[in-house]
């Protein structure tokens, strides 16, 4: 999905350098989950179960486009 690409990849281009390790893998577990999953997520119609995951889909939500 292209707009999930585009907020992926804005959280790389802004946040990436600066992330801890724990960050970093909280991330790439999010890259393993469903697209459908992760759009409901990002659009806020569900949160994820998982809070790590949840904080990480809220920052990237906030972050400027």
């Amino acid at each position: 999905m292209r707009e999930l690409d585009q907020l992926l990849t804005r959280y790389l281009d802004r946040r990436w350098p600066q992330a801890s390790d724990e960050e970093r893998g909280v991330f790439l577990r999010l890259l393993d989950c469903e697209d459908d999953r992760l759009w409901r997520w990002f659009l806020g119609h569900e949160t994820a179960s998982d809070a790590a995951l949840d904080t990480l889909v809220q920052r990237i939500r906030t972050l400027p486009a």
